[in-house]
């Protein structure tokens, strides 16, 4: 294993979870860099914020409150939408009479804490980031000009039970929150905006309710008539209630259970992404698609696909899994997907996602999702749903076809041309994969890590034999499952899976399959995202809010790496013998080291029974004394150890070392049978 150090000094907002690398038409060599809390595009060491917008508000919409002694600034916004995490920028924005002046409110702010449906609450800080307290003469409320941009919401870094409207909606629900009934006298159907309730003393004038599944933002209460009711609010679907269902007070809902308007049922916020042209499509999982246009430059924001230029938008699917472009004919491909809408001039899907469904545009116009199979206006636009499983995981993109896994199943989708365009032919069933980023393709190849195993597939679908899936699945986070990330490094031929240990909360083990030698092997290293070298010289790597390249150097950054390998265990005559180990003769070069003293330590290890553990150890260092003709070193180690079998372990802890193992010779002799 290579070193690698950070690209700049420069760190980016939240958990990396999802990278690509592309090369514009103008040269431009760009990172897009998707986290738990934003979007980035990477040039040159700086993280430019395309992060998509979820809603501008209109100017006067937005209105501020501060307390004399306080930085917490209470934000007033009917029907804001946010969630804890989220970020806004306001501009137009005046002084409120003190401290906190226009220069303080008019920036991006992240959300600290959701008071209800109509009211969140930032810290105040000055333009450097220092907290700014607010003194008796901020009394004013902003001014009636006041613009908040909203960015999409954010994910969650790691899996919690329950969240997500498939884990119950709302599910960190106030204690003692009010409940009634309807009192309609027959159904509330899923259009009426005014709704009468058993008793409507106990909510509020304004603010939102819940029933069933349902949320719904009102403006208005008279005596027992909520007035003025948006159905379907916040990412939930309009529908009709019986008279006598349940009614409860959801305005002051909030907490771990408040889930993400997208309606996801993933627990973890995970990106894909694709090059159209100079352009970038990103997704975030159960969520819309995005498009950044180049032509717009890295301080421009992506845009929901619908809304961008190029055509006219028939059918865009509005949520999916996974987003792709499909080279030749290009067609935009939606995974996980909402259906194409009933009328042929809607300009987005239906809204009810399918986890099961794939999508295509037509060829070359990544705007028209609608299929018309007859007529003057044929175009390639279509889709199919899969017929096994209950989700499509993953599709990784190869060569010749694209490989799709469902949870239970794996397909081969491929083009086909004719009025079908594309087809997907069942592989195998009853296979798993872990998470939606377990999968990844070496040329026609691919690899990935099922739920207790390791596959590959090349044609036919095979369990790839692993040397050490005990020491992996025994040792596994289930929870975290999802943040299980794979990542090919072709040039020395190895497919890299990082995953979280049991007793860890993020990715911090590692295990690699060489595919070239066929040899499993595993260690301790944080990364939450990996890929390949491709324009860039080395593969990239994502963690602790930075970007790594890798196999560059033979250092951790700027400290020495820690690394050994340890051989298996090696007795004599089966380990009837006692054997007494006195000389070790060490074969192994330093080439690559950047110094010329540089040390690796030989140990061995010696015990006397399977079940008992090494009681008797001796060590000794080998170090490098020129490096000219050949690599010259310690000859030769004086040791002592007896046992009936031993191992011997090879480490380093020094900045700047690095070393390949040869053959190693020993002086061993028996030594009795007692």
């Amino acid at each position: 294993m290579g070193g690698w150090k950070s690209i700049s000094s420069e760190t980016y907002e939240g958990t990396a979870r999802g990278l690509i690398n592309f090369v514009t038409t103008d040269g431009s060599d760009l990172i897009g860099v998707g986290t738990h809390l934003k979007y980035y595009l990477e040039q040159g060491g700086s993280y430019n914020d395309v992060t998509p917008l979820r809603v501008t508000t209109s100017a006067g919409d937005v209105t501020f409150s501060a307390s004399n002694g306080s930085s917490t600034i209470t934000v007033t916004d009917t029907t804001h939408g946010a969630l804890e995490n989220d970020f806004v920028t306001f501009s137009g924005a005046a002084s409120l009479g003190g401290n906190v002046t226009a220069a303080v409110l008019n920036q991006e702010y992240q959300i600290a804490n959701i008071v209800n449906a109509n009211s969140y609450q930032i810290t105040a800080k000055d333009t450097s980031g220092t907290t700014v307290t607010a003194n008796a003469s901020d009394s004013g409320n902003g001014g009636g000009s006041i613009v908040g941009k909203y960015q999409i919401n954010t994910g969650l870094d790691s899996a919690v039970d329950g969240t997500g409207w498939g884990g119950g909606l709302w599910s960190g629900e106030v204690s003692g929150a009010a409940l009634t009934t309807l009192n309609e006298g027959g159904e509330l159907s899923a259009s009426d905006t005014t709704i009468t309730l058993t008793s409507a003393a106990s909510f509020p004038s304004s603010g939102t309710l819940l029933i069933d599944s349902e949320l719904i933002t009102y403006s208005g209460k008279s005596t027992n008539d909520i007035t003025g009711a948006t159905r379907g609010a916040l990412g939930t679907t309009a529908a009709t209630h019986s008279n006598g269902a349940t009614v409860v007070n959801a305005t002051d809902f909030f907490g771990w259970g408040s889930a993400a308007p997208t309606g996801t049922s993933l627990d973890l916020r995970l990106w894909s992404h694709d090059t159209l042209g100079d352009d970038l499509l990103l997704c975030a999982r159960d969520s819309g698609i995005f498009r950044w246009e180049k032509a717009n430059g890295l301080n421009t924001r992506a845009i929901k696909l619908v809304d961008t230029t190029g055509g006219t938008p028939r059918s865009v699917p509005t949520i999916a899994k996974q987003v792709m472009v499909f080279p030749f004919p290009r067609h935009v491909i939606a995974f996980g997907c909402d259906d194409e809408n009933s009328g042929s001039t809607d300009t987005e899907g239906d809204g009810t996602q399918n986890p099961l469904k794939i999508r295509f545009s037509d060829s070359e116009d990544q705007l028209k999702w609608f299929a018309v199979t007859s007529g003057g206006s044929i175009n390639t636009a279509g889709g199919f749903d899969l017929g096994v499983g209950s989700e499509i995981v993953q599709a990784v993109k190869t060569r010749r076809e694209v490989v799709v896994l469902t949870d239970t199943a794996i397909y081969s989708m491929t083009f086909v041309g004719g009025q079908s365009i594309f087809a997907a032919n069942l592989v195998a069933s009853n296979i798993s994969i872990i998470s939606p980023n377990a999968a990844v393709a070496v040329d026609d190849t691919v690899y990935w890590m099922g739920k207790n195993n390791f596959y590959i597939y090349r044609g036919t679908t095979e369990k790839l034999p692993c040397t050490v899936e005990l020491k992996v699945f025994n040792d596994i986070n289930v929870d975290q499952f999802n943040k299980i990330t794979a990542g090919a490094n072709a040039d020395h031929g190895e497919i890299w899976w990082f995953y979280t240990s049991a007793s860890a909360s993020e990715n911090d083990r590692y295990v690699i399959y060489n595919y070239q030698t066929q040899i499993w092997y595993f260690g301790s290293l944080s990364r939450t995202a990996w890929i390949d070298k491709t324009s860039r010289s080395n593969p990239h790597a994502a963690g602790a809010s930075k970007l790594f390249k890798h196999e560059d150097g033979v250092d951790d950054d700027t400290t020495a790496m820690t690394s050994s390998i340890t051989s298996a265990v090696m007795d004599i005559a089966d380990g009837e013998n006692f054997s007494f180990v006195r000389r070790v003769v060490p074969d192994v070069n330093f080439t690559g080291s950047e110094q010329t003293g540089v040390t690796a330590t030989f140990t061995m290890e010696a015990r006397n029974f399977p079940g008992t553990t090494f009681d008797s150890t001796d060590s000794g260092a080998v170090t490098r004394t020129a490096t000219s003709p050949v690599d010259q070193y310690t000859d030769q180690l004086h040791i002592r150890l007896r046992g009936r079998a031993y191992t011997l372990k090879i480490s380093s802890d020094q900045l700047g070392v690095q070393w390949q193992l040869g053959s190693p010779r020993f002086d061993i002799r028996p030594d009795g049978r007692r």
